[in-house]
């Protein structure tokens, strides 16, 4: 499978039915994966969550129309999807920063968002060392936490680690590790495009203390990242990395179960020598 043209044959759909309605399981059957899965590999590439890109090309096209054309306002609304059209100006106006009626007026600046397409970028400035290893099902135990857009508030997670580190459950999740790697890790699932699970835990096989989050991880070929650097830049810049440049020519997929941001080494995070790795299930194409 080419992973960027099946990603662009799903882009061509979305490009096609910007005036009407977009059918999400269309998108990720033309990109060979799941909803949620192409939601996330296309945040990760564009920048940009689909929904929003959505928004910004819709709206790109309703001005077009607005200045070339006497067309009413309910009209457009209806046409790109919009229950009413008030729910319509208000996404015209986050987008342009003015209200539709407005917009009409000649010299009023609009802003206009390119399709995108996606292709290699070939740099060759940073190597990725990584290494494919096959791990049979495993248990965690830990404190999970509902995000809704994690992204969206970049220091959410890190407030989890601080309360986990600050109330004594770091220190009572090491001593409960039995598993390898050993250590206490992020285990990431990602639900849809606003919302993920992020459980802070450990790999064991000794009964998790009353109040804990247990689960069973199952069977999977991960594609295991070095990283180096301070956690709160370095993870997301490797993320960003991974599915940008690493995936699309690895011959793997990205496979739907866990990720996990991996931390077997003791030291300070926030250093620029700090190592600690990246977990991503994959599969064969």
């Amino acid at each position: 499978m080419d992973y960027l043209k099946e990603m662009n044959h799903a882009l061509d759909y979305i490009e096609s039915n910007l005036e009407g309605e977009i059918d999400y399981s269309t998108v990720a059957k033309l990109a060979c994966c799941s909803i949620s899965c192409f939601q996330r590999m296309f945040s990760y590439i564009a920048d940009i969550h689909l929904s929003e890109y959505i928004r910004r090309r819709r709206m790109t096209l309703a001005a077009f129309e607005l200045q070339r054309s006497n067309v009413k306002v309910i009209d457009l609304a209806v046409k790109y999807g919009y229950e009413s059209p008030d729910s319509f100006s208000r996404a015209f106006l986050n987008v342009h920063g003015v209200i539709p009626s407005v917009a009409r007026n000649s010299g009023k600046s609009l802003k206009a968002y390119p399709r995108i397409t996606f292709h290699i970028s070939i740099k060759g400035d940073a190597e990725m060392n990584y290494r494919i290893e096959k791990k049979e099902a495993f248990r965690i135990a830990g404190m999970k936490r509902h995000f809704h857009a994690p992204e969206d508030d970049p220091g959410a997670v890190d407030k989890f680690w601080k309360e986990v580190f600050e109330n004594g459950t770091y220190e009572e999740l090491m001593a409960l590790s039995s598993g390898d790697p050993k250590g206490v890790h992020g285990f990431i699932e990602v639900i849809s495009e606003e919302k993920v699970d992020y459980t802070i835990a450990c790999i064991t096989d000794k009964e998790p203390p009353e109040g804990m989050d247990s689960f069973v991880i199952s069977e999977s070929t991960w594609a295991v990242f070095q990283i180096e650097g301070p956690v709160n830049k370095a993870v997301e810049d490797a993320w960003k990395r991974i599915f940008s440049e690493w995936l699309p020519v690895s011959g793997y997929q990205y496979a739907e179960t866990v990720d996990i941001e991996c931390f077997p080494y003791q030291g300070n995070r926030g250093a620029a020598d700090f190592k600690f790795e990246i977990w991503l299930p994959v599969k064969k194409m």
